[in-house]
């Protein structure tokens, strides 16, 4: 859901940068019935407070080691790995992507996460990469006319 960057503030506080789209397509999902988590190695107030803002449920940061906490998650919603879909970009989300039935990383994914997802997205890291998986999940399950029927 970021591009990465930490902006640290002179009072040490960190500040990122969240695309609305990325929220939009979040929103979209939820709306389906569809389960959103968050699993970030780094432990980050801002991620949890966009999380809240979401409506995210299921939001771990801090997890250097994320397969632990992917699977906590997992069992927490009741959903086998067949049915995730994990979104990547580096070395740590290598693990939960070989156990999900659709790993896909971002644009700007590491190689070795790119060439081990089963999609790549056209859209950067926080630059719109979870709108546009969201829309494929919706589309694939033929629910993307239910969100257009809000709008239309």
């Amino acid at each position: 859901m970021t591009d990465g960057s930490i902006t640290v503030n002179p009072d040490g506080s960190e500040q990122k940068t969240f695309n609305v789209k990325d929220g939009s397509g979040i929103k979209y999902l939820q709306r389906n019935d569809v389960k959103v988590a968050i699993l970030s190695g780094r432990k980050s107030e801002p991620v949890d407070r966009r999380a809240e803002d979401l409506g995210i449920e299921h939001c771990r940061t801090g997890f250097k080691i994320k397969l632990p906490a992917y699977e906590e998650i997992i069992e927490q919603v009741g959903v086998p790995d067949e049915a995730v879909c994990y979104i990547g970009d580096d070395l740590p989300d290598i693990p939960p992507m070989r156990r999900a039935g659709v790993p896909i990383a971002v644009a700007d994914a590491v190689d070795e996460v790119r060439s081990r997802a089963a999609y790549v997205t056209a859209a950067p890291g926080g630059r719109g990469a979870v709108r546009e998986v969201a829309e494929m999940i919706l589309r694939a399950q033929g629910k993307w006319e239910t969100v257009m029927e809000r709008y239309l």
